[in-house]
């Protein structure tokens, strides 16, 4: 591996774990870089993340084992598609907070023989028996944890079905040989991480509220798993055998489909057998926009992403961000400015595409990007008060985890899907080992309230039977003259689009490499609260300055676990965000 770390200082933040700020003097991209003459090694465990090189093929996730594994269906002869589902179920072994079977999520393909982009669409879907206020009191106000931490807050989950989807359409390889290796995890054991004992230490009062779930994710005596113990889900393990030998229908019908039913209705929930049986994938049409001369395509609704990154680049595209600085006052200022635009729209026009109308070519298009930024001040911030989303457009007739994988015939994987919350609900069906999503709270449980990220939704995204929530999960894939340029998505709830879009704005508008790209201090901002959010890193100038303008600034822990490759002409670069230690990007 090689070097390009010029200066590394340990940050705290406010959480659980450190942080290693990677310093680095911007006089190097990807392009540039020799690639190593040996073979790439096994991508280092530490937070001090390089980038990787690989000729042929690249595979980013949030955990190492899962990366390995993708990587080895890639060598096995598999394309991307194959090692994307690999690496989905093994996610729901190894990284049992966000990787997962009772959740759902969004995948972007790209077929370079075709030249084509697929988004398919496995995001959860409300019960038939949801209605608009079931989370409302007599007094029309929302009622505590009921979307979140409850049987109300289930939607029927979609990640096996959209997995099976992408391989029956896309893939090469068998299901029995995709599935293999998560099989042997669950039923084998996985070593417990210190990531992984943190986040079952922290989230115990909730997890251990659930029979079905302490009897799995603690032990006999109380405590919960360390470093180095194995943690065996020999539940889970018979479930994904079922899956493997007969695909979907072992989830949506039959004994799995029952126990998931029965579970949530033990737990008040309304989720039925029925509503399992009458799931669906849809394929849609990727958003795509032009920037600064590349095209960038992420998902339509249901998730605002793809709409916003578009729709805020629109309007960076009117700057000369590149003679503002990176991170400089100025640059973080008209960066939060397009970011409160997009906000307030998201909370007036984004819902299912299926049930509403979705202005889309009417967010996206250039010309409104340049209606909307007329009223920024270069000098002063606008207060979130005095923005209001447009409502005259026209009709057209935190925890998620991102990978990323590039395979030998340049096929690409952006996939996220999620549980919503970690470890979503906290119920785990009975018998199954199958973790359920808390993914209902994603509705406007009361138009104008803020849901658990602080979102504000509106009359689009209220629920209604069979309808699929609203998401911020961004899956990117950006081309140059229609090759393969960069492949990215992140975790993180709502800071998902901005995460994403900084990682797409270092790139293009500073030339960096994608471990600068990745490693950079990131800034949030979405309309409501009418507030800055940045990691440590930025300049005690440079935040006086941000104030001195007008803007509140609150310090937060860190923003995202992007997992990004690059295509260069030199080969293919991956980097794993040095955010979360665990994540592993490994080449061939």
């Amino acid at each position: 591996m090689f070097s390009l770390i010029k200066k590394i200082s340990v940050i705290p933040f406010v959480g659980s774990s450190l942080f290693f700020q990677l310093l680095i003097t911007p006089i190097v991209h990807a392009a540039q870089l020799n690639p190593p003459t040996s073979s790439p090694a096994i991508y280092s465990q530490m937070a001090i993340h390089h980038p990787v090189w690989a000729k042929n093929a690249m595979v980013a996730t949030q955990e190492a084992i899962a990366t390995k594994i993708g990587l080895d269906i890639l060598k096995q002869g598999g394309n991307a598609i194959d090692a994307a589902v690999a690496v989905g179920y093994a996610l729901a072994v190894t990284l049992p907070r966000a990787g997962n079977l009772g959740g759902g999520g969004f995948m972007l393909v790209y077929l370079a023989d075709k030249k084509q982009i697929v988004a398919i669409d496995y995001r959860e879907k409300a019960p038939a028996a949801a209605f608009r206020d079931m989370y409302l009191n007599k007094q029309g106000e929302v009622i505590a944890n009921r979307s979140t931490f409850h049987g109300l807050a289930i939607g029927v989950p979609g990640t096996v079905m959209g997995l099976e989807h992408a391989r029956k359409n896309y893939g090469t390889l068998s299901r029995k040989q995709l599935m293999a290796p998560a099989i042997e995890l669950a039923k084998q054991g996985i070593v417990v991480t210190a990531d992984l004992a943190n986040s079952l230490s922290a989230m115990q009062e909730r997890l251990k509220k659930w029979p079905s779930t302490r009897q799995i994710f603690y032990k006999k005596d109380g405590s919960h798993y360390q470093a180095g113990d194995t943690l065996k889900q020999t539940d889970l393990a018979k479930t994904l055998t079922l899956i493997s030998q007969q695909g979907e229908s072992a989830f949506y019908q039959g004994e799995v489909a029952t126990a998931i039913a029965s579970s949530i209705q033990q737990a008040d929930g309304m989720l039925t057998q029925q509503d399992l049986k009458d799931y669906n994938v849809v394929e849609r049409q990727a958003i795509q926009g032009n920037y600064r001369g590349y095209q960038v395509f992420s998902m339509p609704p249901p998730s605002s992403g793809g709409i916003h990154i578009v729709q805020i680049l629109n309007m960076l595209e009117n700057y000369d961000l590149a003679a503002m600085g990176h991170n400089s006052a100025q640059h973080i200022h008209t960066l939060a400015e397009t970011m409160r635009r997009a906000y307030a729209d998201r909370s007036l026009h984004l819902g299912d595409s299926d049930f509403v109308k979705v202005p889309v070519q009417a967010l996206i298009s250039k010309a409104y990007a340049k209606q909307l930024i007329t009223n920024i001040n270069p000098d002063k911030a606008t207060p979130s008060s005095e923005i209001k989303p447009t409502t005259d457009l026209p009709y057209e007739s935190d925890q998620t985890t991102h990978f990323s994988i590039v395979d030998k015939w340049g096929n690409a994987i952006s996939n996220t899907y999620t549980l919503n919350y970690s470890y979503g609900s906290g119920i785990v069906a009975k018998g199954t080992g199958i973790l359920l999503n808390n993914e209902m709270d994603d509705f406007s449980a009361k138009p104008g309230h803020p849901n658990g990220y602080g979102l504000i939704g509106g009359e689009a995204n209220a629920i209604e039977s069979g309808k699929r929530p609203l998401s911020s999960m961004s899956p990117t894939i950006v081309l140059k003259d229609k090759e393969l340029f960069l492949v990215t998505g992140t975790p993180g709830g709502s800071r998902i689009i901005t995460t994403t879009l900084q990682v797409i704005s270092n790139v293009i508008d500073y030339n960096m490499n994608i471990a600068e790209a990745t490693s950079a201090p990131r800034i949030h901002h979405q309309w409501l609260p009418d507030v800055i959010r940045i990691e440590a890193g930025l300049s005690a100038d440079t935040t006086r300055l941000l104030q001195v303008k007008g803007h509140q600034l609150q310090l937060k822990s860190t923003m995202g676990s992007t997992q990004s490759i690059m295509s260069t002409e030199r080969g293919l670069y991956g980097a794993s965000d040095p955010r979360t230690p665990s994540s592993s990007s490994l080449g061939d």
